[in-house]
């Protein structure tokens, strides 16, 4: 008989690994998923979306169901779970122990996939940048990285980890090439935020379920394929060079969070990334620890540039913030807070007029700094924030997030965006990418 397996997953890396170890694979049967909570994709103890049988595949001809996370050690009782096997990112090592103990005193088996067994090979070169944890800059390392192969007459596609919130058989591979493909496949704010960069800067990007199929379809139109890690997994494909980001603004989590320390050790090229925001002796921190795990690795420096779109000097502003990295990503604080600070802006308090739903974000992750997190999973979320944004007594709204978010919400006051572009502080990072084209060139 197959063992019976639940995978732990949050929309993302799970669907890889399942569609890349378990979908085929007769020894196992995979009874169900179970979702992170702050993905809003239902409650406990109630079925949630099922990952369809159109794409589980001829061993799952009804689909897999999918259960909240809070159901795990339900769910191992009742249905004599043997196996439970954990696959998404960005959690604290502590938190991961928590689940395993979970899992093994219910009487399940406890693992994690090696990225070897569901990595994907193409058969164009790869570069994958991933990063220690969620908002360390892989966007813009990626969008440099492109920038520098482009100036060598390459074709670059852009390959984003997911965020599948609508229908998933429609989202098995999406090819976004301008802003209204957003609408055409119902994205959510978090995968606009995803994508929307890039496709600003000329690139195609791709995304959506089955990795497989997205790759193949990417290397029809492109020379060098540049995967950007999403929030901050595992490189779903075999890179030819893997660039890791870190943080120094978050100088000791390079070791302290899943897959955040397993990227580090796989690094071929580690940036210390927005060290024009950093103490020195953080900094100096990432550079002992990348040295201590991975002394293999090149180190290259780099600053975060902020361009602020508008005059915000001496305004009562409200900022707002990438919700991913102010969430779960540990941030209380984002370019949007860093600018508003530099330009002299004061900054307006919004717990005061917080609305809806961003009234529990609050109370969920109570190391926010005076910024408001762009939360856009839902109608429900986006009608708070908007709600939120026209009630808050300020002049005007700094963004730092990645997309423009005044196309998303209608609001009763000047939206000033912040931007953000990787700088390195010298021409070693410049030299890493070409010494990767002359590579492949021979």
């Amino acid at each position: 008989m197959p063992k019976k397996v639940v995978i732990i997953g949050a929309a993302g890396m799970d669907y890889n690994v399942f569609n890349n170890y378990f979908r085929n694979n007769s020894e196992y049967h995979v009874v169900a998923f179970t979702m992170a909570a702050e993905q809003n994709l239902g409650t406990t103890g109630e079925a949630l979306r099922p990952y369809p049988k159109e794409l589980a595949g001829d061993l799952y001809p009804e689909g897999i169901p999918t259960y909240s996370e809070n159901d795990l050690e339900t769910l191992i009782k009742e249905q004599n779970i043997e196996e439970v096997v954990f696959a998404y990112s960005d959690v604290s090592h502590e938190y991961l122990m928590n689940l395993a103990s979970k899992a093994l005193a219910c009487g399940a088996n406890f693992r994690l996939i090696a990225p070897k067994n569901v990595m994907i090979k193409s058969k164009k070169p790869v570069i994958a940048v991933t990063a220690v944890r969620t908002g360390c800059g892989k966007s813009q390392t990626s969008r440099w990285v492109g920038e520098q192969l482009k100036k060598h007459g390459l074709r670059v596609v852009m390959i984003r980890e997911p965020m599948p919130y609508g229908d998933l058989v429609k989202q098995t591979a999406v090819r976004y090439a301008s802003i209204e493909d957003f609408k055409k496949y119902d994205a959510t704010v978090e995968e606009m935020e995803e994508y929307e960069p890039h496709i600003d800067n000329g690139f195609v990007v791709y995304a959506g379920v089955d990795y497989e199929k997205i790759i193949r379809q990417a290397e029809e139109e492109a020379d060098v394929i540049i995967f950007d890690g999403g929030n901050n997994e595992i490189s779903f494909y075999v890179p030819d060079l893997l660039i890791v980001v870190t943080d120094p603004l978050r100088a000791g989590h390079g070791i302290r969070y899943h897959p955040g320390e397993l990227n580090l050790r796989l690094a071929d090229a580690i940036i210390i990334n927005k060290e024009d925001s950093a103490d020195p002796q953080d900094i100096q921190k990432v550079v002992d620890i990348a040295r201590k795990v991975n002394p293999d690795a090149g180190i290259y420096h780099a600053d975060s540039a902020l361009s602020v779109q508008g005059d915000i000097k001496g305004k009562r502003v409200l900022v707002i913030e990438d919700g991913p990295t102010t969430t779960h990503g540990g941030m209380g604080y984002g370019a949007g807070l860093v600018a508003a600070k530099a330009a002299g802006a004061e900054i307006v308090d919004p717990k005061p007029f917080l609305k809806g739903s961003l009234e529990t974000v609050f109370e969920e992750f109570p190391h926010l700094e005076r910024v408001i997190p762009a939360m856009g999973y839902s109608e429900e979320q986006l009608h708070a924030l908007e709600e939120t944004v026209n009630a808050t007594d300020c002049d005007l709204v700094v963004s730092g997030t990645p997309i423009d978010v005044s196309r998303l919400i209608k609001t009763n006051k000047e939206v000033v965006r912040v931007k953000y572009d990787l700088q390195p502080k010298d021409e070693s990072l410049a030299n890493l990418i070409n010494d990767f084209v002359e590579k492949f060139k021979n």
